[in-house]
């Protein structure tokens, strides 16, 4: 009897913790009302907004208040909590994404172009970062890596998949501290490639440029000495010329010496007779 007596206890303890649990989700559907189209996407705007001070900041539990009060602002009763959830499942959904083509992704996940817009600036922010190079990069940097290391109040998840997707290299753990190194060995290994390649291709150009010029001033020298040899040889004939003509009118003064001669002693003689 006392064994049937706990049977059916058991029994109702279960009938009614079935009925409560609907009542449950009933009162937290009630407690946290459904994110409307617009409503997410002026989310998301003032998450984008607010993401370079994500990026930089260790503890992120003021700014998701920032973004709830924004978000009153606008007439939307969230709290930082509700917010932060939104952002870890919108971030969940647009990863899920990554391999979908993009017509099939925007029917699936209507909020894709907006994060993917997010992601994209802080790729540029960050690239732009390690271009300048200095002690702000330095502190950016370890901002990023104290970010990604706190697990209480940070999108570690999120983090990690963007920079490594984004190939930003900033992270705190150890796998994805070695995939960011990674990361950006390959970034400048090949920004040192097209460097070597422009340079190779400014050379190549110089040597052309100089082979050309080389080539020029050789023709022109020898056009010059052909053309010094041209004036040395119609220098010569005009002197071999000179001296046939010097010759010959030699030859002509010494026959017309020598008939003038002749003539005079004719002369004499026929005067003597």
């Amino acid at each position: 009897m006392e064994g049937h007596h706990r049977h059916h206890h058991h029994h109702q303890q279960q009938h009614l913790q079935q009925q409560q649990q609907p009542v449950s989700v009933n009162v937290e559907a009630d407690r946290f009302p459904q994110w409307s189209v617009q409503e997410t996407k002026d989310f998301l705007m003032i998450r984008a907004e607010l993401d370079q001070s994500f990026m930089e900041t260790k503890r992120n539990k003021l700014l998701w208040e920032v973004i709830s009060t924004r978000m009153r602002e606008k007439g939307y009763n969230r709290s930082a909590e509700q917010c932060k959830c939104k952002w870890k499942n919108l971030f969940t959904r647009y990863k899920g994404c990554g391999t979908v083509d993009a017509e099939t992704v925007r029917q699936k996940f209507p909020f894709y172009d907006e994060l993917q817009a997010i992601f994209t600036a802080r790729m540029q922010s960050v690239l732009c970062s390690e271009s300048e190079g200095g002690g702000a990069t330095g502190s950016k940097k370890k901002a990023a890596q104290a970010q990604l290391s706190s697990d209480e109040e940070d999108d570690t998840e999120e983090n990690e998949y963007s920079f490594r997707k984004k190939k930003k290299g900033k992270t705190g753990g150890g796998s994805s501290s070695k995939s960011g190194s990674i990361n950006i060995k390959e970034m400048l290994e090949d920004f040192m490639r097209q460097q070597l390649q422009m340079e190779m291709q400014w050379r190549e150009a110089l040597e052309s440029r100089e082979n050309e010029r080389r080539m020029k001033e050789m023709e022109w020298r020898q056009t010059m000495e052909a053309l010094e040899n041209e004036r040395i040889m119609m220098e010569r004939r005009w002197r071999e010329r000179e001296e046939q003509r010097r010759i010959r009118e030699e030859a002509r003064a010494e026959k017309r010496d020598a008939l003038i001669t002749a003539l005079l002693n004719k002369l004499r003689r026929e005067d003597q007779m």
